[in-house]
């Protein structure tokens, strides 16, 4: 991934459509480039502490969000949106460039999130409720 969009205000976006039922927020931006971000990719690239950590190495790898939504959004000033998942995860703020290069470098982004999970025996699925798993014991 590149590193030139930081978290700054480079990028402004023109407008922002929540399409819950597709579970993907859609964003344009004032140089014209156009993103669909489905809630899933921002839930698990999410810029907060919990998912990021405090340090390069220290990023969580959050698996089993492949069906989550986005129940809000919230401005956050002029730079910045806070967005709020069916999951209860509401910590991230998500500046215009930071989306912009989730946007922009979506497939990277993608295939990385992909193979960790691949590495750790994860899945983008949530596991099932225990009761579910257990054999019927008669």
């Amino acid at each position: 991934m590149t590193g030139g969009y930081g978290y700054g205000n480079r990028h402004q976006p023109r407008e922002i459509r929540l399409k819950r039922d597709e579970r993907r927020l859609e964003l344009d931006f004032e140089d014209g480039r156009s993103f669909a971000l489905p809630a899933e990719l921002l839930r698990v690239e999410s810029p907060s502490a919990d998912v990021q950590g405090h340090g390069p190495n220290d990023k969580t790898i959050v698996a089993g969000k492949r069906r989550v939504a986005i129940t809000g959004i919230e401005p956050v000033g002029s730079y910045a949106v806070r967005l709020i998942f069916d999951d209860g995860h509401d910590t991230g703020l998500y500046t215009w460039d930071y989306l912009y290069r989730l946007g922009d470098e979506q497939e990277a982004i993608w295939q990385a999130y992909e193979e960790a999970l691949t590495a750790r025996g994860l899945s983008r699925d949530a596991p099932p409720p225990p009761s579910l798993g257990r054999p019927h014991r008669h």
